[in-house]
């Protein structure tokens, strides 16, 4: 263990609470930083400050002032020091919120207007108490309110019966089971500017993309003095992009699509090397697009999203598609469970109704908590679609279970055992071991043959997914040791020491934009008939072939974080978890991690651990999770 950085500048409750490892020495030198500029004293406002940046860092937009006691050790710290953050000297939360209500860092002082913290409390039945934001992030969340509001003021003007007919074509009004969430999503696109469309993975969230394009499509067609429809097709993460253009292009014959290319949201708003921070789209030049649909939005950040939303003009459609239940961006903001969980207020879309003329009467008939849940959903342009398609059986369950917080069902699950789900002690590596070596076998085997589709195949037939990149549970040793164990069975173990051989599994870490590479791709290392090597990439039906020598930065991975492996999927999975005391170990992460797979799931771990993840909860205070329609607020 290495000892916690300590601020030297630091005293006081800055001082106390650094060397206990809730704070950073990087906290502590901002607040200290903040309080110069702005002629500030008060020790409880920079200690709120500094509070307020390691909530950031920790991915929240602003500090909870009343939960501030519930923060425990910054996962960035080695805590070694044996200190209880619950025992330490916490400051009254009230003389914090009174001091901050006259401190010239909310107030502005006589330095100049400079603001760096903002103080909001508000009065309602959902909220938790006043909120402590930087100036940065206050900003970007009132840029997602204001456009989020002004959207849902009004909708845009669609012919019903054109809209009902196309749903028909389109999602097969003879089969459907009513209320369709999917044929649902699609009518909401078409009468909303701002549609979210939530689900699990495998409950056909790209079928449903494929669908609204094709939807809104024959709409424009249907007035021919307007120009075709201007599509964009976005994500968070090129990888992300390159899957969405490739789960669209599938169907785009039989749908009749235009062609259409995927883009991370950085090349959409046209980020340039070199330019730091601003793009070519902004609010004062908007995005050239009738319709922008962007998939995995659950990890965007409240940045990114501030920038779209920004750049999007009054009359663009707007879909944000994703998993409100996996992990969030590693910045700050959970923006999409934000929106899934408090919708907008909306003015009711005067033809809604009558184009789901079957699925709002069925959606009314639902459970009386449930249904007053989803009317709200649906009129604020929100749709959860349910029914996942990528597996089923006890996986699923265990799946519902972590999301639903049921420990007791998830272990039952877990102890019962079998080809689905199963539950290894952390010492127990046996079968970990024998998947790991009949992969490398597999892939290599396919590799030297020349077998790119073959290689990439039996590439994700299994992978290691883990909490941590360091330490006994992390990808460091993981990667180590799994690379020992396909080496130890390889009968000549030297092309594991070159820098590139036959089999070779690489994990893509920097985006080529021009060479089709994208951070977070894996691939593998094949031997051409001519004896060359090239690395093989996923690219649709055919691989992707591309020499070694092009790829910006590369790490050989035999195991990856949970977080790299979003957006993917796998045969098989083992899971490796952490001690309970991990703060990485949380609900969502369990749930990203489980999905991640077809067919198998294998959880390495206690059952103390398990129960640790599933009751710690990611939580990320936000003003968005607040219900946007109490606009009474006190801002300082």
């Amino acid at each position: 263990m290495t000892s916690i950085q300590v601020a030297q500048r630091g005293t006081g409750l800055l001082r106390t609470f650094n060397e206990a490892g809730v704070l950073s020495a990087a906290d502590v030198h901002v607040a200290l930083r903040l309080g110069r500029l702005g002629r500030e004293s008060s020790e409880l406002v920079l200690f709120a400050a500094a509070l307020a940046v390691r909530s950031v860092r920790a991915g929240s937009v602003c500090l909870a002032l009343d939960e501030m006691r519930e923060l425990g050790v910054d996962v960035d710290e080695t805590w070694d020091t044996g200190i209880d953050p619950t025992t330490l000297p916490w400051p009254d939360i009230a003389a914090v919120i009174s001091a901050l209500r006259v401190s010239p860092l909310v107030c502005g002082g006589p330095t100049g207007p400079l603001r760096p913290l903002h103080l909001v409390e508000t009065s309602g039945p959902s909220d938790s108490g006043p909120l402590l934001y930087l100036d940065r992030y206050y900003r970007q969340e009132q840029i997602v309110r204001r456009v989020l509001t002004e959207h849902a003021a009004h909708h845009p003007a669609v012919e019903p019966q054109i809209v009902r007919s196309e749903l028909d074509r389109l999602f097969d009004a003879s089969s459907a089971v009513a209320p369709d969430p999917q044929r649902m999503a699609a009518a909401l696109a078409a009468t909303h500017w701002i549609t979210v469309v939530a689900g699990g993975p495998g409950t056909g969230k790209t079928h449903t993309i494929a669908r609204i394009i094709a939807l809104l499509a024959a709409c424009r067609a249907a007035e021919p003095a307007l120009p075709a429809l201007r599509i964009a097709l976005a994500a968070p993460t090129g990888k992300a992009a390159a899957r969405l253009q490739e789960a669209v292009d599938e169907q785009s014959d039989a749908l009749g699509l235009p062609e259409l290319t995927a883009a991370t949201l950085h090349r959409l708003l046209g980020w340039r090397r070199g330019s730091g921070a601003r793009f070519e789209y902004h609010e004062f030049n908007r995005l050239p697009y009738d319709l922008i649909i962007v998939d995995e939005t659950s990890m965007v950040s409240l940045t990114m999203m501030s920038r779209l939303l920004a750049a999007l003009r009054s009359n663009t459609r707007l879909v944000l598609v994703g998993d409100p239940d996996q992990l969030a961006s590693i910045d700050a903001g959970a923006v999409l469970a934000d929106l899934v969980a408090a919708p907008v207020a909306t003015t009711p879309s005067p033809v809604l109704d009558q184009i789901l003329d079957a699925e709002m009467p069925a959606l009314e008939e639902c459970s009386e908590a449930r249904a007053g849940l989803e009317h709200s959903r649906v009129r604020g342009g929100i749709v959860r679609l349910t029914g996942g398609r990528r597996f089923g059986g006890r996986i699923a369950d265990l799946a519902a279970a972590v999301r639903n917080g049921d420990a007791d069902a998830a272990l039952e699950l877990l102890h019962a055992g079998g080809e689905q789900v199963s539950l290894r002690a952390p010492h127990d590596l046996t079968a970990v071991r024998a998947d790991v070596v009949r992969v490398a076998g597999e892939v290599g085997a396919a590799a030297c043959a020349g077998d790119a589709a073959g290689a990439l195949e039996a590439l994700e037939s299994h992978r290691v997914l883990c909490a941590h990149r360091r330490g006994p549970f992390g990808v460091e040793r993981w990667d180590r040791m799994a690379a020992e164990w396909a080496a130890g069975e390889n009968p000549d173990p030297e092309p594991y020491q070159a820098p590139w051989y036959p089999g070779q599994p690489l994990l893509v870490t920097t985006n080529d934009h021009e060479a089709r590479i994208y951070n977070g791709d894996t691939g593998v290392v094949v031997r051409l008939p001519d004896g060359s090597l090239r690395v093989a990439l996923h690219r649709g039906g055919e691989p992707y072939l591309v020499h070694p020598a092009q790829f910006p930065a590369v790490d050989t991975v035999f195991a990856m974080t949970i977080h790299r492996s979003q957006g993917s999927q796998y045969d098989t999975v083992s899971v490796v978890l952490p001690e309970p005391e991990s703060t990485l170990l949380t609900r969502e992460l369990l749930y990203t991690a489980i999905t991640r797979t077809r067919h198998g799931v294998r959880i390495i771990g206690t059952d103390e651990s398990i129960r640790a993840g599933i009751a710690r909860r990611v939580q990320r205070a936000s003003g968005l999770s607040r219900r946007r329609a109490e606009s009474a607020a006190t801002t300082r």
